[in-house]
């Protein structure tokens, strides 16, 4: 099964909701640049692939509005280090 993933564009945030809690990416959008600022996910739930899935959705949501990507969260910037194929978004090298 896997992580269905929501967008607040709104908030600013994607959220995910597993056996009723919820995990969090939040992120600042500013001239066409997603800087992610956190990505949280409650120690009960840590292990199963969440803030992946929430890294992973932002990432194709950015590509997909031709946004950059900032990664100052240190979980978003150790995952882009480990997915090339995230490079092209991102606004300066790592």
């Amino acid at each position: 099964m896997g992580i269905s993933v929501s967008h607040d564009p709104v908030s600013q945030r994607f959220i995910a909701v597993i056996d009723g809690q919820e995990s969090t990416l939040d992120y600042d959008l500013a001239n066409s640049t997603m800087t992610i600022a956190s990505t949280l996910v409650p120690p009960s739930l840590r292990s199963r692939g969440i803030a992946g899935a929430m890294t992973r959705v932002a990432l194709e949501t950015a590509r997909r509005h031709g946004w950059k990507v900032v990664p100052e969260c240190p979980y978003a910037a150790n995952f882009l280090m480990k997915h090339p194929e995230y490079h092209d978004l991102l606004a300066r090298q790592l």
